[in-house]
């Protein structure tokens, strides 16, 4: 049995940079409220006519993290794209990025798990490197909320937090099992699933017969809808308990933590989590400020940002941990090699 590791990084965020003070010109919202509650200064929107896409900002991400890994793109051996806003209802964006980078004719996966999207694609990717199945995965974490939110008054609550951008890691095979990723832990609670959704198009409740159908100007399926207060207080007990548990599994204690990247969902969790952990603040890296929610994206774009800040050093015990829609949740526990 094998470890993997991951031996590049790369992220891609749109130019397009909407602050604050922007959101309060489209919709009843000021500044003062949108940062005492998420801690977001501002997020990156693609602008229509960009040609950023969820795919093509994936690729740009990837074409970064293979560079920096040091590969040829056709060493790698598979790919999966972790993802809620495909480019398209199907195919997903993996096929996308096999043809955009003219790889050869790898599998690609794509995986479904909003904001725990990426913690999940990398326990999958992890999974077939330890089993010797492949050498080299790319991983990509992207998304472009920004087209599909309801950009008014009666939005609010869900559209200041969100924000588009892309992350990729190459993971590589590692023979020395006390370094790389450790090992992974993946939960979820489906009986919450409506309780952060989006229902249409949807084959089970809004599908597109439904919508052309009623035509109604008023529907509000085709946006996200979230339980704030339920889901922060899920969040912050589930984001606890899988950080204790991969530490358990390794025999590693809080103290022993060097990084700890968390799903950039809200600033407030993650500081609930830093002092129940009694982490300084050089232990937490956080990047929502700058660019908002971004989902299956945002670990893997805060885990490239605080290594290309030197942050982050051979030897060190990194932990990324996710909670998101489902209820999904898990972590990760990395050796930095």
């Amino acid at each position: 049995m094998y470890n993997s590791k991951i031996i590049g990084l790369g992220k891609y965020v749109p130019d397009n940079v909407v602050t604050n003070h922007d959101l309060s010109k489209m919709m009843d919202t000021n500044d003062e409220w949108i940062t005492e509650r998420t801690g977001i200064k501002e997020r990156r929107w693609v602008k229509e006519g960009s040609g950023d896409t969820t795919a093509t900002m994936g690729v740009k991400a990837a074409k970064q993290a293979i560079e920096r890994a040091g590969i040829d793109k056709d060493d790698i051996d598979f790919i999966i794209f972790a993802t809620l806003s495909p480019d398209m209802y199907f195919p997903g964006p993996g096929v996308q990025v096999q043809h955009a980078l003219d790889i050869k004719t790898i599998g690609a996966l794509d995986v479904r798990n909003q904001c725990s999207g990426f913690v999940y694609a990398i326990s999958v990717a992890d999974n077939f490197i330890k089993t010797g199945m492949y050498k080299n995965i790319l991983v990509i974490g992207s998304e472009l909320h920004s087209h599909g939110l309801d950009k008014t008054t009666r939005g609010r609550g869900v559209t200041v937090i969100f924000g588009d951008g892309a992350g990729a890691a190459i993971l590589s095979r590692e023979e020395d099992n006390t370094k790389g990723i450790l090992s992974t832990h993946l939960h979820s609670q489906g009986e919450h699933a409506e309780e952060l959704v989006l229902v249409a198009p949807g084959m089970g409740k809004r599908w597109v017969n439904d919508i052309i159908a009623d035509n109604d100007p008023n529907d509000e399926s085709y946006f996200p809808h979230m339980n704030g207060q339920f889901v922060f207080k899920n969040a912050v007990v589930r984001f606890s308990e899988v950080i204790v548990e991969g530490l358990t599994k390794n025999n590693l204690q809080k103290e022993d933590i060097d990084m700890l990247i968390p799903h950039q969902a809200n600033l407030r969790i993650a500081q609930f989590i830093q002092k129940k952990f009694g982490l300084r603040d050089d232990q937490v890296f956080n990047n929502i400020m700058k660019y908002g929610n971004t989902t299956a994206a945002s670990i893997i774009i805060a885990l490239t940002e605080a290594w290309e800040e030197g942050k982050i050093k051979e030897g060190d015990n990194v932990v990324l941990a996710a909670f998101g829609s489902g209820f999904t949740w898990g972590s990760a526990i990395i050796k930095w090699a």
